[in-house]
């Protein structure tokens, strides 16, 4: 008969790390876990990260989630949010895991950064992630409020180009329409070079399909997207102090003076000359 294989945890940090009201519980590598019966989920009180290093596997949660896990994949774990997942029958599993806990975390929930209806994602290479865990942990690292930050620093880090890292390799070829849309419709120099119209024949769209489709993906039409992104521009100009409201006004592609005074205030709230005013602390 052939025994099962032996379970492993390897942790990286010997006693919780942390910094204000947020903690890092605990963090390491685990092989050969057994998994939890879907039967029985759990529910734990903490957020955690999962890396899926070399697993094949499944993942179910009480919220209707029920998917195979592979290499590369990231679980992430919600307080009071029952789930299950581990090994498939005779398969292998090796996985890096953070337990998390308080305030910097909770605020991330409260945004949607961690979002318990996506509780998947995926991104590679897994050797190259796999290592950047690892060196966010070294085993020498001093108990000092130093390491404490670029601990904190790095772990933050490492979740959000996660997180980044999923929504670039998900974003399907039909969305390439879309960006290259918000690359012309956000132009500076340009912008008065590529109308909404133009843009429409440019990516190869009628333009009432063009204004529908991206409204529907941007919650604005691209008119309003266009004027939003030339007026930040404008506000970025005015803080540094590095342009007339006339060149700015030119530069933007606005007829004159008052047409881009008038698209500034229903844009921003403030006339240019109040936000130049309020910019330099006046």
């Amino acid at each position: 008969m052939t025994s099962s294989p032996i379970f492993r945890d390897e942790p990286w940090l010997t006693q919780p790390l942390s910094l204000g009201e947020s903690s890092i519980l605990a963090s390491g590598q685990v092989r050969n876990v057994a998994g939890i019966n879907p039967k029985s989920m759990r529910k734990l009180s903490n957020y955690g990260l999962i890396y899926m290093v070399d697993v094949e596997g499944y993942f179910v949660d009480e919220l209707g989630t029920n998917r195979d896990l592979r290499s590369g994949d990231v679980v992430w774990i919600h307080p009071g949010v029952a789930h299950a997942y581990g090994p498939k029958q005779g398969r292998v599993w090796t996985q890096i895991y953070l337990i998390l806990e308080g305030a910097q975390w909770e605020r991330w929930a409260a945004e949607g950064v961690l979002d318990p209806r996506r509780p998947v994602t995926h991104a590679e290479p897994v050797e190259g992630w796999a290592r950047r865990w690892h060196e966010v942990f070294p085993a020498d690292a001093a108990p000092t409020y130093a390491a404490a930050l670029r601990t904190f620093g790095a772990v933050s880090q490492l979740m959000l180009e996660l997180l980044a890292a999923h929504d670039e390799s998900s974003r399907s070829d039909k969305d390439a329409w879309l960006l290259e849309s918000q690359r012309l419709l956000g132009e500076r120099r340009l912008a008065h070079d590529f109308s909404p119209q133009a843009v429409a024949r440019s990516v190869g769209m009628s333009y009432e399909n063009f204004r529908k489709k991206f409204a529907q993906k941007m919650s604005e039409s691209p008119g309003h997207y266009q004027k939003r992104r030339r007026i930040e521009h404008a506000c970025a100009a005015i803080y540094q102090g590095s342009h007339s409201f006339k060149a700015l006004a030119d530069e933007l592609g606005f007829c004159d003076v008052f047409h881009f005074s008038k698209t500034f205030r229903q844009i921003v709230g403030q006339t240019p000359s109040e936000f130049r005013a309020k910019a330099r602390g006046l």
